[in-house]
């Protein structure tokens, strides 16, 4: 009963006033507020501080700053085999493996598509379709950049909107489509395995997702919004592997899609196995 109960809040309460009301609040400066709420959430959620650049709790001017802190230089060292992808988060694995029928498997008895995912644009689905995916789930606790899992060259960026749900392993069981209907920030890049995508899903309370090229995506009008990198429209914009692509102020989980043949993810890895940015999670496909 307590988890249907669950299940039915996810569906009534207004996701983007929330969202709103906990960006106030993760943008508060009053300082006796931020320290103790930002403590509070450190002991809370078991926050390893002795890996961040500024250990101090105190010393971030809201919570926002602290949840979206940098690590100390060396914290995530890149897995150096030639090819390999890295994770693109600290995080725990929820699904990967192949996109079968234009699907991607959510948990058990759900899926959700690829061409929905994306925005609904069939051209971008294509190369995607038979391919790989990974979907990468940052807990309270995790580091909340993102990281670019290959080198590559930023061909386009779509900002889907929808509802945010809460992501996790219940909601993933009983919410259909989930990934599919929350809002998200595609990047889609040109790599030496082919046409990557990095999703970054929003969920409830994720006051932004940010990228590093164009600061907070979150528009004022909550429509589809395309923004193409080329040179007729503006400077490819190149990243190399391992660097930041982008932030969760609170949030929640990237996706990485494939073209078919292009990776075969690591064997060790399977839904649960916890993961840091920079590991290596699959290497070119043979």
């Amino acid at each position: 009963m307590k988890k249907q109960l669950f299940i039915l809040s996810q569906y009534l309460l207004p996701h983007h006033l929330l969202s709103r009301l906990a960006g106030c609040i993760a943008e508060c400066r009053v300082r006796w507020f931020k320290n103790a709420f930002t403590a509070w959430f450190a002991k809370r959620y078991q926050v390893d501080m002795s890996q961040a650049l500024v250990e101090d709790l105190s010393a971030y001017e809201h919570f926002n700053a602290f949840f979206t802190r940098a690590l100390k230089d060396g914290a995530r060292p890149l897995d150096q085999t030639p090819g390999a992808v890295l994770s693109p988060a600290d995080g725990a694995v929820s699904q990967l493996g192949p996109i079968e029928h234009g699907r991607v498997f959510q948990a058990k008895g759900h899926s959700f598509s690829v061409l929905e995912l994306l925005g609904g644009d069939a051209a971008m689905a294509a190369p995607f379709m038979g391919g790989d995916f990974a979907t990468i789930y940052l807990s309270p606790k995790d580091y909340h950049r993102v990281h670019m899992p290959l080198a590559g060259t930023l061909r386009e960026m779509v900002y889907v909107p929808g509802r945010i749900f809460s992501v996790n392993q219940t909601t993933a069981e009983n919410v259909p489509e989930l990934f599919a209907r929350n809002e998200r920030v595609v990047c889609l890049f040109d790599t030496e395995r082919g046409p990557m995508a990095v999703v970054l899903v929003g969920a409830m309370i994720v006051a932004s997702i940010e990228t590093v090229w164009a600061g907070l995506v979150t528009p004022p009008k909550r429509e589809l919004k395309t923004f193409r990198y080329d040179e007729a429209a503006r400077a490819p914009i190149h990243l190399e592997k391992g660097a930041e692509l982008g932030r969760f102020k609170l949030g929640s989980t990237a996706i990485v899609l494939f073209g078919p043949d292009q990776v075969q993810w690591a064997e060790t890895l399977v839904a649960g196995s916890p993961v840091q940015m920079g590991q290596g999670i699959a290497l070119p496909k043979a």
